[in-house]
Order: structure tokens, then C-alpha cells, then sequence
């Protein structure tokens, strides 16, 4: 039998995104003969003892690789992420680039399973038409007007809507309708593995069949309409990938100029009035003051007055800062409410929620045809096998 690199072992917990102590309690090690369970697990992924069969064969259940990966030669890269449309930064964590990791290869597994379903239902299925059908060569405007016409969204919808809430929900409804599955997710299936939107605000990954987004779930509400809209403009200019931070990559800052465009012609932006003092409580107030009538993000806004030099760059990271100051304290005090108060969605209502009405009807849809199973529809939905039923029965 050949021999397991012990490297190999730890490459495999971390980017299923579990700490020792989580890992020893899903692969069920005890203490034993005066050892602690943490300690032996790291005997094992130190090398001072060999894994067993019957431990390796545990191991790629809970950290959900084939058997065969435990007998690399070294750890694989990270998973194909298309780009890291990120900005290189210290402040994230080796523990949440491992959730990260992770988590793209959970999603790149529902996206596949979904489309060999979609195949298998129908083999004239004829694929979207959007991905890849635009480059950054071409004007901003052209982009928008292309994402405007397929989602076939008015931006007056938007407006009407009551909040930036329903304005996300109108926004992520079209999108479906055009073939896209959208994800607000932002962690394994546990709080523990929460990720921040330091760590990614969304990714797209591409497919002829079924284009996949995911939109972390810690942004606002009119921040979330933005994410959404750059990673579709990632799907148009067939460079799928990761994003979050400042944007310094050429494609990245094509994609933010078509999300805010999309969300904030030139025509309205115009009528935008410089506050009367030069400061950055000012330049907030006024900014935030344009915003909410339009159900924009205010950063969003202060991003388009920078590009176009209303404001200059120091006072726009500035406002950008009081923003994100401001939106944390209301996250804390939203957190705080919920401790003290009882109830709340149920399961079902997170999970339906999460994973969106087109890809809930369709995984229906496909059960009920026969292509896929009770097993692959939890795997597509991301929950175990015997809530699956209860989960497309409520939909």
C-alpha cells in the first residue's frame, strides 16, 4: 500500500475548513492510553503515526475528498477558483483562506452535479448565451445595457422598491429568471465557519449550463445588489473568480464600473450636490442623504464620485472608512437584538433563502423527473439527504 504523506492529512482538514478540535470530534477520535483526541490527531498529520484504512477512509468522508487524494505525492494547489480578483492583504487569516477554499469546492460540486442533472433531463438544453460574450475592451455602457436587456430589469423596478432588501430580492429574482443560480452564502453550514466580507464579498463560476454567484450575506442589502451585479459582470466578460477589497486588477475595476453604472447612470449621479463643508462628516451625510432614496449603498456612490473626481481619493477613503464604521455598529446592535429575542426563521426559511428560488424549484423539478436523487439533491442544496424532501416539499 503506498505510503500517506503526513502533510497530506493536515492539507485535507484545513481546507475543509475544520480546526483539530473540530475534526477530532466529526472523525470520532477519543482520548485513549492516557493521550488526548487532539494529540493523536496530531500524531497523525505529524507523521509519528501512521493512519489506519479504516481512519483514512473516515477522514475523506468528513473532509469530503476520494480516498485516492490521501496518496498524493504533496498537497494539490487550491482548488480553481478562475482568478483572485482579491487585493493581497495580512489581515486574512490561514483559517478562513481554508474555509474559503472549501467552500468554492462545495459550490463547484453542487454547480456540477446540477448541471449533469440538467443534461439528463433534456438533451437539447441549449446553453446561456451570456458567459463570455463580452470583453473590457468594449465601453462600460455596453455591458450594462447587455446585463439590462437578459435580466430584463427596469431600473425603475429597483427604485420602487420599498427598501434595499426587496430592491436584492427583485434584482436576484431576474437574475434567476435569466439561468442564474444565486447563493447568498457566506460559510460552511456553521456560524463557526463564518466568513467576513474582509475575507470575499462574492464569486462567480462560469458554465454554459448553470452559472453559479454567491453573495456573502454579511453586506447590506445595497451592497449585496452591487456584489451581485460585478459578479454577473464577471459571467459577461468570461472572467469568473473571487472579489473583495479595493479594486486594483483591470477586469476587477471593469466590473465595479458595469456594477455601479447598471446601479447609478451618469445622468443621475449628476445630480448629486457637493456639501457645502470639505469634510468628511460632510461629504457622508450628503452621500448618504443621495443614497437612500435610490436604494444604493453610500460606498457605492462615493466609489463613482472618486472616479470621477468630485471627490479626491483621501476624503473618498475616508467616507469609505465612516461607512464601514458605521454599517459594523449596526450589525453588532442587530446581533444583540437577536440574542434577546426569541424565535426567528426556521431551517427551512435560512435554506430556501440561501440558496434561491430558481435553484430550489429547479432541484425539485429534477427529483421529480427522476434525475436526480434524494442524495444528490441534499448535496446540491447543500443539506443532508433526509431534509431534502421537507426542504423542496416547502418550496
Amino acid at each position: 500500500m503506498p505510503q500517506v504523506i503526513p502533510e497530506i492529512l493536515r492539507w485535507a482538514r484545513e481546507t475543509a475548513g475544520l480546526s483539530p478540535e473540530d475534526a477530532v470530534k466529526k472523525l470520532g477520535i477519543k482520548d485513549a492510553r492516557g493521550v488526548a483526541a487532539i494529540d493523536r490527531l496530531a500524531a497523525l498529520e505529524n507523521g509519528e503515526v501512521p493512519p489506519t484504512r479504516a481512519m483514512l477512509s473516515k477522514m475523506a468522508r468528513k473532509y469530503r475528498r476520494p480516498l485516492l487524494t490521501f496518496y498524493l505525492a504533496q498537497p494539490p494547489g487550491r482548488g480553481d477558483w478562475g482568478k483572485d480578483f482579491r487585493t493581497p492583504t495580512t489581515d486574512r487569516s490561514h483559517a478562513d483562506e481554508a474555509v474559503l477554499n472549501a467552500l468554492v469546492r462545495n459550490v463547484q460540486g453542487r454547480q456540477g452535479l446540477l448541471r449533469e442533472a440538467m443534461l439528463d433531463e433534456d438533451d437539447d438544453l441549449a446553453p446561456v448565451s451570456f458567459v463570455g460574450s463580452a470583453t473590457t475592451d468594449i465601453p462600460v455602457t455596453q455591458v450594462v445595457a447587455s446585463i439590462r436587456d437578459s435580466l430584463g430589469l427596469p431600473l425603475g423596478d429597483l427604485r420602487a422598491a420599498k427598501h434595499p432588501d426587496d430592491a436584492f430580492r427583485r434584482l436576484r429574482s431576474h437574475a434567476e429568471n435569466a439561468g442564474v443560480f444565486v447563493l447568498v452564502l457566506g460559510n460552511l453550514g456553521s456560524h463557526h465557519t463564518d466568513l467576513g466580507v474582509e475575507v470575499f464579498r462574492g464569486f462567480a463560476l462560469a458554465d454554459d449550463f448553470a452559472p453559479f454567484v454567491v453573495v456573502n450575506p454579511k453586506d447590506s442589502a445595497a451592497a449585496r445588489c452591487f456584489t451581485l451585479l460585478h459578479e454577473l459582470a464577471h459571467l459577461w466578460v468570461g472572467e469568473p473568480g473571487i472579489s473583495g477589497g479595493d479594486p486594483m486588477d483591470p477586469v476587477e475595476v471593469f466590473c465595479n464600473r458595469v456594477a455601479s453604472v447598471f446601479l447609478l447612470p451618469d445622468e443621475e449621479l449628476a445630480a448629486f450636490q457637493r456639501p457645502a463643508r470639505n469634510s468628511v462628516d460632510a461629504w457622508a451625510a450628503a452621500i448618504a442623504a443621495f443614497a437612500a432614496p435610490l436604494n444604493v449603498s453610500s460606498s457605492m456612490v462615493a466609489y463613482r464620485l472618486h472616479r470621477q473626481a468630485v471627490i479626491e481619493r483621501e476624503t473618498w477613503q475616508g467616507v469609505s472608512r465612516l461607512f464601514r464604521s458605521r454599517w459594523l455598529d449596526s450589525q453588532r446592535r442587530q446581533r444583540q437584538k437577536r440574542r434577546g429575542s426569541d424565535g426567528g426563521p426556521t431551517y427551512g426559511v435560512l435554506v430556501r433563502h440561501s440558496l434561491g428560488r430558481g435553484l430550489v424549484e429547479l432541484a425539485g423539478r429534477l427529483v421529480a423527473s427522476g434525475c436526480l436523487t434524494a442524495t444528490k439533491a441534499g448535496r446540491v442544496m447543500g443539506v443532508n439527504p433526509r431534509n431534502a424532501h421537507a426542504i423542496l416539499d416547502a418550496s
